[in-house]
């Protein structure tokens, strides 16, 4: 059984993501050849992705956070960007519910689903006081 430790504070949680938007684009800053084992090939940004590609959906989201337009304002763009995080984890508990065999695993998707619906509908009524339009930004 994998054992996953219990993160009490906000604090841990605002650590773990920063880190993992900061690992994000390290990530894609060694350039490979498409297809090679350093980059197996992943699907064109808005296309149709394979079922459980994870990979594939992490590089969407990433490709999203790092060309969106930046509004000089740092609350908002975190918010604007952390939102984009939050969707992705969505995204990827998703996958985890629809082809997932681990029961412990499964739970953690629901988990994650229902915490980052929770900070999405926090960050989105922060942005809709800033004047930002929601409609815009979901997708």
């Amino acid at each position: 059984m994998i054992s996953i430790p219990t993160i009490k504070s906000g604090r841990g949680i605002a650590a773990i993501v920063l880190a993992m938007m900061l690992a994000l684009p390290a990530a894609h800053a060694q350039p490979a050849k498409a297809g090679s084992a350093a980059m197996p090939s992943a699907p064109m940004q808005g296309a149709a992705m394979a079922p459980g590609d994870m990979k594939g959906m992490m590089k969407d989201m990433n490709d999203k956070m790092s060309s969106m337009q930046m509004s000089g304002d740092q609350d908002v763009d975190f918010a604007m960007m952390m939102r984009m995080h939050h969707q992705g984890a969505i995204s990827m508990a998703e996958m985890e519910l629809k082809a997932g065999k681990e029961p412990e695993m499964k739970s953690m998707a629901r988990n994650v689903i229902s915490s980052q619906r929770k900070e999405i509908a926090k960050i989105d009524k922060f942005l809709a006081k800033r004047g930002h339009q929601m409609d815009k930004m979901k997708k």
